[in-house]
């Protein structure tokens, strides 16, 4: 393993000798011993050459992989004429974008707002389209919902512990239970539940709310909070109930988004149209930093003003997100994506059999979420973040669910795995999952 030390070390650059020490007391975040120097493809590489495969797309962001070429030659290229310009004009690559995602996203969401430079800011200027459209004022999200980093959307997510330290939140929050069939929050099965987790909603609204509801904002398939996948009519019956009560379905695709799910979005893959969608993450393909935000006509009319940000509409990460959906949408991507996705579940079905800690294994794709349980089929936290910790010895980079208090580890690589690679990334799970068993 490669650590920084405390000794200094000496790097040339350009000619010039810089003296590296170890900064990690610097940084105001907890950071690894590791130290990363180069990727390719689905693989990272430590300053001593060990080669691990990403099981988590950097930050489930790289879509294409790291150091795509196709399109870091397609950023080269905006880089010598135009690397950002305010918002206020048009260019080549933004309308290019906007273009793009009207052709691709469900046919509904005709209007695309690019000024956001984040999946929060996103999320937010969502929620901002619906009040201003509907004069609502609350929002309903998911017990487990993460949706971003910003005050409103740590005051939106379903985990107390992101709240816990700040004393001023944003209000009109309303948390509802997850589609979580696996631990039913109702204690039902889903062939007769009749979807109570959406007719409850009912209840929250009509007695834990302001009676002005503005939107509920919902992960088609939950990051961050477990991998949870809603039973097939969820959604349906989700949007009826919208409909209904002329509340915003806003989707936050921000990780499921650009075909993740082996469709080009989880809207498609469940086969229902939101009101509004929130895309950021594999967006920018190979790490480019770019988010959109796209809506049915009647939520356009929000001023300028309201909501739009110094880095947004970047022309440099434009380039790279029209690259990158062009890539994703030829033939046969997709396609990959699923058959690799497939094998994948297929194989972890077949350690669930072997390994009685593996409680659930779910997923579409290459979103795939496996549940650790203890003895008594309860979550297990402390094992979940031992397979982590003990996949980068076997090669293999995991994240797992809230942040580390959450029981499940993530199977997220970039959409570019070969089939090779999937069976070499499910190898190596395997020989990590029985060193654990041990």
């Amino acid at each position: 393993m490669t650590t920084v030390g405390n000794a200094a070390k000496s790097v040339v650059q350009d000619g010039e000798k810089f003296v590296q020490r170890d900064v990690r007391k610097n940084i105001y975040y907890d950071v690894s011993d590791l130290v990363m120097e180069r990727g390719q493809g689905v693989y990272l590489y430590d300053s001593d050459g060990k080669e691990y495969i990403d099981c988590a797309s950097a930050t489930f962001n790289l879509i294409l992989g790291y150091t795509n070429h196709e399109v870091l030659s397609a950023v080269k290229k905006q880089a010598d004429s135009l690397v950002h310009v305010t918002s206020s004009f048009q260019t080549g690559p933004i309308n290019e974008v906007v273009q793009r995602l009207v052709d691709l996203a469900p046919k509904n969401l005709t209007k695309v707002h690019p000024k956001v430079c984040s999946g929060s800011t996103a999320n937010e200027g969502a929620i901002k389209m619906a009040q201003n459209f509907n004069g609502g004022r609350d929002v309903i999200s998911l017990f487990r919902s993460h949706l971003g980093q910003t005050m409103m959307m740590a005051s939106l997510s379903g985990n107390a512990f992101r709240k816990e330290p700040f004393p001023n939140l944003f209000p009109g929050g309303i948390q509802v239970p997850d589609p979580y069939c696996y631990r039913c929050f109702y204690k039902q099965k889903p062939e007769t539940c009749n979807f109570l987790c959406v007719e409850r909603i009912n209840d929250f609204i009509d007695y834990g709310s302001t009676g002005k509801v503005a939107c509920m904002v919902v992960e088609p398939i939950s990051g961050n909070g477990g991998n949870i996948m809603p039973p097939p009519g969820y959604f349906q019956a989700l949007k009826k109930l919208c409909d209904e009560r002329g509340i915003a379905l806003i989707f936050d695709e921000i990780q499921t988004g650009f075909g993740r799910t082996g469709h080009m979005f989880a809207a498609d893959y469940y086969g229902v149209q939101p009101h509004i969608m929130t895309v950021a993450k594999g967006l920018g393909g190979t790490g480019f930093q770019i988010a959109a935000i796209m809506t049915e006509e009647k939520y356009g009319g929000l001023e300028g003003h309201h909501h739009s940000f110094t880095y947004g509409a970047n022309v440099l990460a434009a380039a790279a997100a029209a690259k990158t959906l062009e890539i994703v949408a030829r033939p046969g991507f997709l396609g990959n994506v699923r058959v690799v996705g497939e094998y994948i579940m297929g194989r972890l079905h077949k350690m669930k059999e072997r390994f009685s800690f593996i409680g659930d294994v779910r997923g579409a794709g290459l979103m795939i979420g496996i549940e650790i349980v203890d003895q008594d089929g309860e979550p297990d936290v402390a094992l979940t973040n031992k397979i982590a910790k003990s996949g980068m010895h076997y090669g293999i980079i995991l994240r797992t669910s809230r942040y580390g208090f959450g029981n499940v580890f993530k199977i997220r690589p970039p959409l570019i795995i070969t089939p090779d690679e999937a069976v070499k990334l499910c190898d190596q799970l395997e020989k990590c999952l029985a060193e654990v068993k041990k």
